[in-house]
């Protein structure tokens, strides 16, 4: 578990190097201009959306350590000949093998931690990981600032250097790791194929509204952080670039503060009930949004309502990082782990792809309807949580009450001893 977190921070790590600066790099560096780089930013969703469907079957059938370290290799790969790339063509395929790598690494060590945890403790391996992803996402960006020189395509290319150095430094560590069977608890769905299959899936009920609820997750509050919000921000409240940077601080700084404090309140709490809570917190902080934007206070009180917007968000996602992957792995059957995983990723990255591109518009222009939108999709959160917990078992809903039973799946690894999760 130790290397599967020391692998999940220097993931991020190496991330936090580079993705704040592929826009300047491919528009301005490169010169390859705005369409160039946009159509990079695409790339990393559709590459995402590609292999995911791919992925899980591939876990299943593998083994989690096997997926994460070709996706490793080949994000490595994307890294270092995007730092080279001189042309449209090759920033495009380079990006597209570091996205590819990227959205597999996920599924993969998430599985891991699953097959490396028990129930009792699988929250707070959860919660470890989210802590660290954004520690190191967060320290990656703040070197890689220092680091870049708008006018030097050489600091850029030791920038994307550095990030495959990562991802290679993180195959060595992943090849020392020998996963246990996964731990598994009473009142999981009936055991299905080691094969597994969408059709299989999608008739877990309780999955399906999981999916559901993650969709309007992930698409209300990560998917217009950096898209819808800060235009958002900008537009109707005023708020300066300056005071938007302290924004995304806030946010981080409330997930690195608080997220162990939370982890205490949220861990003998009803995971559906914590779901819900998430929803109205977010619901107030729309509410405090609105207020930045269309209220008639000062400047600095908007400012101040704006940054408590991102701080409040970060309080949901500290609740949300114990409840929502460790839930994932209750409700898959022995030997799905994999196909669960990659399967609540591709909805993720859908929502992703689906938030920036409506959020951003509305956010710009139709600032009312877009709190408001925004606002009752936050209270969608709640309802569709509190529906979900009359699928949930007692021991899904409430882990603590069940012991945890280990279920060997050495036999759908496909790596002797074991299946990973992330």
């Amino acid at each position: 578990m130790r290397r599967i977190h020391v692998g999940n921070a220097l993931s991020a790590f190496g991330l936090g190097f580079t993705v704040p600066y592929l826009y300047v790099y491919v528009a301005q560096v490169r010169g390859l201009g705005s369409l160039t780089a946009g159509l990079v930013l695409a790339v990393f969703a559709v590459a995402a959306l590609i292999v995911l469907p791919f992925a899980g079957r591939a876990i299943v059938r593998r083994g989690p350590l096997p997926v994460l370290l070709a996706a490793l290799v080949t994000a490595a790969l994307g890294s270092l000949s995007l730092g080279l790339a001189g042309s449209a063509v090759a920033v495009l395929l380079s990006a597209a093998a570091l996205g590819a790598g990227q959205a597999v690494m996920q599924p993969a060590l998430a599985t891991m931690i699953v097959d490396c945890s028990t129930t009792e403790t699988r929250s707070r391996a959860f919660a470890m990981q989210f802590f660290l992803q954004n520690l190191g996402l967060g320290v990656g960006g703040l070197i890689g600032g220092h680091l870049v020189d708008t006018s030097s395509v050489s600091s850029f290319t030791l920038l994307f250097a550095i990030e495959a150095a990562m991802f290679l430094l993180l195959v060595a560590v992943m090849s020392t790791v020998r996963v246990p069977h996964a731990p598994r608890v009473d009142g999981a769905p009936g055991q299905l194929s080691a094969k597994g299959s969408w059709k299989q899936l999608l008739g877990n009920r309780a999955m399906v509204q999981l999916c559901v609820l993650g969709f309007v997750l992930f698409f209300a509050c990560y998917g217009q952080f950096e898209s819808g919000l800060s235009a958002y921000g900008v537009e109707a409240a005023g708020v300066s670039t300056s005071a938007l940077g302290t924004a995304l601080a806030a946010n981080t700084a409330m997930i690195v503060v608080a997220q162990f404090a939370v982890l205490k309140f949220v861990e003998r709490r009803r995971r559906s009930r914590v779901i819900a809570a998430v929803g109205l917190i977010w619901a107030v902080a729309w509410v405090a949004a609105g207020y930045a934007g269309l209220g008639h206070g000062s400047q600095e009180m908007a400012t101040a309502a704006f940054i408590s917007t991102y701080a409040l968000f970060g309080l949901g996602e500290a609740m949300l990082s114990p409840t929502v992957a460790p839930l994932v792995a209750d409700l898959a059957p022995s030997g799905m782990a994999g196909q669960y995983n990659s399967a609540f990723a591709l909805v993720k990255q859908l929502a992703l792809a689906v938030g920036p591109a409506v959020g951003g518009p509305m956010g710009a222009a139709l600032h009312g309807p877009y709190v408001v939108t925004f606002l009752l999709f936050s209270l969608g959160i709640t309802y569709l949580a509190l529906r979900l917990g009359r699928e949930l078992t007692a021991v899904q809903d409430r882990p603590w009450l069940g012991k945890s039973r280990v279920v060997a799946q050495g036999a759908v690894s496909g790596v002797g001893q074991s299946e990973a999760r992330a």
